[in-house]
């Protein structure tokens, strides 16, 4: 562990009392010995606080929703994995062999484990105040540049609210998105009889609902029919209904 500690010092600028508790931290299941998981769980925990804390006191005039939804996206695995990668965690886990031949180093919930893992250590090893302060350090790019709290809405959620400030309130399911992209894309089913009956929806809107049924037989030009009663709108069908 000399050469963990060494970065750990280096990189984070902490030095641990008790090196058991960083061997736990980067030690994966897959390996013998304590695995990180236990201290993977007591920080998610602090780190949840820490990050609520600081969203908290920077956005004083943010309501509850919009703090909930920032804050997962700086919790959640992918944004973790990141982090991860640019500390180089990766590169002192201990991994059991099947995991070191399928790269288990570079896999992202792995790498999301040893940080929150990392915290939990640090907070045994020291105390909240500094293991919150280790967290604004590994965080402080990301708590400085926030995304804006509009652009982390789902697309189901952002559609259920332009209908909604428009007087329509159409039933909304979930349902995969067929397209030839890469990623999976949430897409919002709807009822479109109901969007049709809305009072009011600008020029723009009256003509798109003018033309939808004639052209696509639903909203905007992204929109396929589902047998039965609802359209699947896609994640840009939200923009096209906004333009």
């Amino acid at each position: 562990m000399d050469n963990a500690e060494r970065w750990l010092s280096e990189t984070l600028g902490y030095s641990f009392s008790d090196a058991r508790l960083l061997r736990q931290a980067l030690t994966h299941r897959s390996a013998p010995g304590d695995s990180n998981e236990r201290l993977e769980f007591l920080g998610d925990a602090v780190l949840d606080i820490v990050i609520s804390e600081a969203l908290f006191h920077t956005l004083p005039d943010a309501p509850e929703g919009d703090l909930s939804r920032l804050r997962a996206s700086l919790v959640r695995d992918t944004s973790l994995a990141d982090i991860a990668v640019e500390l180089a965690i990766g590169e002192h886990l201990v991994l059991g062999s099947g995991e070191r031949k399928t790269g288990g180093h570079r896999r992202q919930s792995i790498l999301a484990d040893a940080l929150e893992a990392l915290f939990g250590a640090v907070y045994l090893d020291s105390d909240f105040a500094t293991a919150a302060e280790l967290i604004h350090r590994v965080f402080g790019d990301k708590l400085e540049n926030l995304p804006h709290a509009d652009d982390l809405r789902d697309p189901k959620t952002r559609l259920q609210e332009w209908l909604q400030a428009r007087g329509a309130a159409p039933a909304v399911d979930v349902a995969p998105c067929r397209g030839a992209r890469a990623e999976a894309v949430e897409a919002a089913a709807g009822e479109f009889d109901r969007l049709q009956k809305a009072p009011d929806l600008g020029a723009v809107g009256r003509e798109q609902r003018a033309q939808a049924p004639a052209q696509h037989g639903g909203v905007a030009g992204d929109v396929e029919r589902v047998p039965g009663h609802a359209h699947v709108v896609e994640a840009r069908g939200v923009e096209a209904l906004e333009a």
